[in-house]
């Protein structure tokens, strides 16, 4: 080999270059990387090499193969590498003894653990590094082979890799590593390949597979195993939106981020830091168990350099970034992995006991934790699979594609632990009483041992059973420990209310069949005591979602759904008005469906937990656009309280608010104004009037009188909501900000337009904040946003981009049939109409006037309105006398419907005035629109837009039947007004000045 020379930091001639082959398992990459790094920056050639040769290549001819290339080989050692193949420890020291000496002059090593190496291993002279800081490993490193530490130049090699032994500045519960993780190191190559590949901004990888093939052990070792190429490591537990949400925000504080305490608000900080990678460029987070690919643009960071990596069985994630497909162990994996964890196997029958259970990485783990716990002869273990000497069972709806042998072995196993450790059983059957997934078993331990059943009271004694019988559990795969649980080889336990464990939803599935028997009510009672423990109690405070959002998945598995305990019901409860007020509407009514399935066997129709029940519903049905569902179930509820001999009257205020919401969303809006007022007396009588019940009801009274057209009482009501409201409950509040909506959308229908945008745009903020982008309410905020804009824009200001993207989240959130998306179709439609758009344009009305009519039926105010804009578009499109028509039955309609003066109807004349005039009825647009004009100053002002826009369009007509000297005064008038209150440049100013004939565009808005 040429020498080559260098010069040292301070001038001095360097030592010759060296080449090394630094040979290490994949588990050890990051110190191979380290290593590797620190040679090349004293001026050596590395060539890093993953060494893991297969079983069937003798061992002699492996390391003799490394030899082949130039230089000295350097073996990163630990107790893992000796386990490689596996091989047995005889012939470890037999090739160590002989062909290892015998080229000890090519061979150096180091050692990365405290645990007792092979003895021959002392052939190597291996320098310890295991413990000890960057400075001091550097300098064993170089001494060990020969190489002179002079300072090395850090500026001819860059070093993206930490020091392996120096922590990531945050790492955020990535579950333990898998001391018994075997093979998968194409798999784990090709994530890092996925990862850094790309552009920055783009790295989201998804590993996708069927359950139990490994996905989130993959997922975890490479957290492990790449860690030193990230400065953050943050682990997303994604199976329950809520609890995502909740651990994902939690990544705000931890990276010192200034922010509240609401998931919404943490979520939009974290997701800006990561994006402008402050504090940390380099970070990796990591979604376990996340199905909904819908989700993913209200979650991921947009841009930055960091990485994303995703578990889930959801294929759809080939939408968003790369998809990784994880396959079965090859069959090479599942022996190694069986011989290493029952060494007294032959590769023999551990081939055929993949072979019994198909490679699944899944039923390796409990294969193998039997096998080697009993050191059982694999014929006999698997005689015992196939004999049915277990009595079989049915099937486990869980396993999906798990050969059925699965459950005998897993019985066997079992068995074992009632016989080994009975106390771990009973854990075990405790678990099994809780979801699937991540279960807070350490909340369990903070119950007083008075108050738990005789045969778990040792859970909560400070004795060494409890870490005793979570390590039986973890050492034969049935649960894993997360990283904050302690081991009893640690010697420490951790607080009681911290640990938790997680149950794979396949194993959750045949614990649970297999440990069923008459103690199961009493364990599941007590994981009931633990969730009543837990009830925030207020499922209004956002704060509190996030304990909700970790309680509901557990309500069925814990029997609470089958409970008549008073405080279970009002837990149960709580839960369907957290998924209310959280935007969970299809969780909600589907909780709700299953609580009614229980309950109608366990309480009488009027009893107060039913009728609870039905309140609960009908809020999430009409949410949900069932408005006829909603009306009947709320009749039958006021039916039900008012053939009792005393109702309660807090009770029927509350149905008579129900009823009154439902009689709006079908269209009767002076009923519904008037039971809503009614009970708005009732409740400032009974309970005060800055009483958040009597809030509510007061806000409701605001949107009915919203919808009746009297939109200065709706702002006189709203802001004294919105201020009582601020007072009592606090600024963040969601119910706060509902009434900050409502203000804001007021002020816009009373023309005053930069008022309304400038309470939308900061309530908008403090909704992301607080709720996340994509909850309902701010959505709706968002909605109300676009429309100020559009209305207090200056003329050519384009929002048709944030329509389209928001109208893009509308229909992720809702789906296209719900009234709060048609809205914002409706919108949008109207929109590109204006700018041209007309084949788009018509599909959007066309999609919303139809589902409008099968939502509410045809006799009802909005569908009615829809015409209008259809006419609009006819007109746009050149047929005059189809819109014209279509003019004349909405503005007929709507004079049926709510009457000449409301402001739709005057809406609707304002274009059916234009169509008149365009067809050529001249006399009769004059006449219209001088009407028009009269009414909309009585019911609006002189200077609301409507009106202003009912002035010129009666100058138009004006104009237009010759009658130029009233035409010119009224145009005049009309000028100095728009340009008074709305500005010399604002469009509705502009347009007037070009005599642009004016129109209205109908926005549908059903309560």
């Amino acid at each position: 080999m040429v020498a080559q020379r260098h010069l040292t930091g301070d001038g001095g001639p360097d030592q010759e270059s060296q080449h090394f082959v630094v040979a290490f398992p994949g588990h050890h990459r990051p110190w191979a990387t380290w290593i590797a790094r620190r040679l090349e920056a004293h001026g050596h050639r590395v060539t890093s090499h993953r060494w893991d040769p297969d079983r069937d290549q003798a061992l002699e001819d492996a390391l003799g193969d490394l030899l082949l290339a130039r230089g000295r080989v350097l073996l990163v050692l630990s107790d893992w590498f000796f386990q490689l193949g596996p091989r047995r420890e005889g012939e470890w020291n037999d090739v160590l003894r002989g062909f290892v000496a015998a080229n000890a002059d090519r061979f150096a090593a180091v050692n990365l653990t405290n645990r007792a190496l092979l003895p021959a291993t002392a052939v190597l002279e291996p320098v310890d590094l295991w413990g000890i800081g960057e400075q001091e490993a550097e300098r064993r490193l170089l001494v060990r082979l020969s190489l002179e530490p002079t300072a090395p130049r850090t500026d001819a090699v860059p070093s993206p890799s930490r020091y392996p032994s120096d922590p990531p500045a945050v790492w955020g519960e990535v579950p333990r590593r898998n001391a018994r993780f075997t093979g998968r190191e194409d798999l784990l190559n090709r994530v890092q390949e996925s990862l850094t590949d790309v552009e920055p901004g783009a790295s989201v990888c998804a590993l996708v597979g069927m359950s139990g093939i490994g996905k989130t052990q993959l997922a975890a070792e490479y957290a492990h195993r790449f860690s030193p190429d990230y400065d953050v490591v943050w682990w997303v537990n994604s199976d329950q939106r809520g609890t995502q949400r909740d651990r994902y925000g939690e990544l705000a504080p931890a990276l010192g981020l200034r922010s509240g305490s609401e998931p919404g608000e943490r979520i939009r900080a974290v997701r800006d830091a990561l994006r402008r990678g402050d504090p940390h460029s380099r970070w990796l987070v990591i979604f376990d168990g996340w199905e909904d690919v819908e989700e993913a643009a209200a979650i991921l960071p947009r841009g930055g350099t960091g990485h994303v990596l995703i578990t889930s069985r959801n294929h759809g994630w080939r939408t968003v970034g790369d998809v990784v497909e994880v396959p079965v162990f090859r069959r090479a994996e599942s022996t190694g992995y069986l011989m290493r964890r029952a060494p007294h196997i032959t590769a023999a029958e551990a081939d055929a006991v993949a072979v019994e259970f198909q490679d699944l990485p899944l039923q390796m783990a409990h294969a193998a934790a039997l096998l080697g716990e009993l050191r059982m002869p694999v014929p006999e273990y698997l005689d015992k699979v196939h004999s049915g000497e277990i009595n079989p069972l049915d099937e486990v709806s869980e396993l999906g594609d798990y050969p059925s042998s699965s459950l005998t072995s897993w019985s066997m196993l079992f068995n074992r632990v009632r016989e080994s450790e009975p106390r771990a059983l009973e854990l075990l059957k405790l678990c099994a009483c809780f979801a699937p997934g991540r279960i807070p078993i350490g909340l369990v331990r903070g119950v007083a041992p008075g108050e738990l059943p005789e045969q778990l009271r040792w859970i909560a004694d400070n004795t060494p059973d409890w870490p005793r019988a979570l390590d039986t559990l973890a050492n034969y795969s049935v649960i894993t420990k997360d990283s904050r649980s302690p081991s009893v080889s640690e010697g420490r336990e951790a607080g009681p209310r911290q640990e938790s464990v997680h149950m794979h939803r396949v194993v959750h599935g045949i614990v649970s069949r297999l440990t069923a028997g008459d103690d199961r009510e009493i364990h599941r009672g007590v994981v009931r005591q633990v969730l009543v423990g837990s009830d925030p109690g207020d499922p209004s405070d956002s704060r509190s979602w996030p304990r909700y959002a970790e309680i509901l998945p557990q309500l069925e598995f814990s029997g609470a759904l089958e409970s008549t305990h008073a405080r279970t019901v009002q837990l149960v409860l709580g839960c369907l008005r957290y998924c209310y007020m959280s935007g969970e509407y299809t969780v909600g009514m589907d909780l709700a469906r299953r609580v009614r399935d229980k309950w109608v066997d366990l309480f009488a129709p009027d009893s107060e937990y039913m009728l609870e029940l039905a309140a609960r519903t009908t809020v999430i049905l009409r949410a949900s656009g069932r408005f006829h569902e909603a009306y009947d179930r709320d009749s039958s509820v006021l039916e039900l309280l008012l053939a009792q001999p005393e109702p309660d009257p807090i009770r029927l205020m509350a149905a008579n608010s129900g009823l009154s919401s439902d009689l709006r969303f079908l269209g009767r809006y002076p009923e519904a104004y008037r039971l809503q007022r009614d009970v708005v007396d009732v409740g400032r009588e009974l309970l005060g009037a800055d009483e958040w019940t009597t809030l509510r009801a007061q806000h409701q009274m605001g949107v009915a009188l919203r919808l009746l057209g009297q939109f200065d009482k709706a702002y006189e009501i709203d802001l004294d909501t919105l201020r009582k409201r601020e007072a009592v409950l606090r600024a963040r509040h969601p119910d706060t900000l509902h009434s900050v909506n409502a203000c804001a959308r007021d002020l816009r229908l009373l023309g005053r337009y930069h008022d309304a945008l400038a309470r939308q745009e900061l309530g908008v903020r403090t909704q992301i904040q607080v709720l996340g982008e994509l909850h309902p309410q701010t959505l709706w905020a968002q909605h109300n946003l676009v429309l100020c804009r559009r209305r207090a824009g200056t003329k050519g200001e384009d929002i048709g981009p944030l329509m389209a993207d928001l109208l893009a989240r509308h229909e992720r959130v809702y789906g296209k049939g719900h009234h709060n998306n048609l809205m914002l179709v409706t919108d949008y439609g109207n929109y590109l109409r204006v700018h041209g758009d007309l084949g788009q344009a018509r599909d959007l009305l066309t999609e919303a006037e139809d589902t409008y009519r099968a939502l509410v039926g045809q006799a009802h105010p909005v569908p009615t309105g829809m015409q209008s804009n259809v006419g609009l578009l006819m007109q746009a499109e050149g047929n005059r006398d189809g819109a014209l028509v279509l003019f004349e039955q909405a503005l007929t309609g709507l004079r049926t419907l709510l009457g000449d003066d409301h402001p739709w109807t005057l809406g609707c004349a304002l274009n059916a005035a234009g169509g008149r005039n365009l067809t050529g009825r001249l006399e009769e647009a004059a006449e219209l629109s001088r009407e028009t004009l009269r009414r909309t100053r009585a019911a609006l002002g002189d200077d609301h837009p409507m009106t202003l826009s009912s002035q010129t369009a009666l100058a138009a007509d004006l104009r237009a039947l010759q009658q130029r000297e009233e035409a010119d005064k009224v145009e005049e008038d009309a000028l100095q007004k728009l340009t008074r209150t709305m500005g010399a440049q604002h469009q509705h100013t502009l347009s007037a000045r070009q005599r642009v004939r004016p129109y209205w565009d109908f926005e549908p808005y059903l309560g």
